[in-house]
């Protein structure tokens, strides 16, 4: 199984595509830019204009470069499976639209509810990863690569279907939280990422 050159260019081409749309409104946009916010929806970071319109852009087409490196050269990527590679390809891409729109919108004085918008695409890459992360066989690249799963596929087999229950459940809480932004929903993120590592352990005591 071989990179698709031809996704990888379409995919960074837009991953940068936010940079034409920034120079686009260059001269409306502000000198400095929020590109963070807090759980009340306010702004509590910022970088140039700059930066914002032509670093992010390049921060993030440079991870998309790298992740799909490290998933292809995985000696195992076979078991990884198409489905779950593809998300590899479109995650980043779909991410950098949305989060650049947000910014630009917001700096260009529209209203816009950054914490809904990042809850509800929590709660999609969550459900997303929930239902393919069952369905991919042992690997070193996607999933709980943990000695325990690692060394034994029926753990891994195991450990992945609770995981993948526990995301899907997580990410409908992400959805959810975008009406109500509580900062609790960072507890269920936490349970449902460390709760598969406890649960794994717990097989491999018992020979699993």
């Amino acid at each position: 199984m071989k990179i698709n050159k031809k996704l990888l260019v379409i995919t960074t081409i837009i991953i940068l595509l936010p940079i034409a749309v920034g120079l686009i409104f260059w001269d409306q946009l502000p000198e400095t830019m929020a590109t963070h916010w807090g759980n009340d929806n306010e702004p509590n970071g910022w970088t140039s204009k700059a930066f914002t319109v032509f670093g992010i852009p390049a921060v993030i087409a440079a991870l998309h470069v790298i992740c799909l490196a490290v998933t292809y050269a995985d000696p195992k990527r076979s078991n990884i499976g198409q489905k779950a590679i593809g998300i590899v390809y479109w995650i980043l891409p779909a991410t950098a639209l949305l989060v650049m729109g947000s910014t630009y919108a917001y700096a260009l004085g529209m209203s816009v509810n950054i914490g809904m918008i990042c809850c509800l695409l929590m709660g999609v890459i969550f459900i997303a990863l929930g239902n393919y992360l069952p369905k991919a066989r042992l690997n070193y690249t996607f999933g709980y690569k943990i000695p325990w799963t690692l060394n034994s596929e029926e753990n891994w087999n195991r450990t992945h279907r609770l995981a993948g229950w526990l995301m899907v459940i997580c990410g409908l809480i992400f959805i959810i939280n975008a009406f109500i932004l509580s900062e609790w929903v960072l507890l269920a993120c936490f349970i449902a990422a460390v709760v598969p590592i406890i649960y794994s352990y717990v097989l491999y005591k018992k020979g699993i």
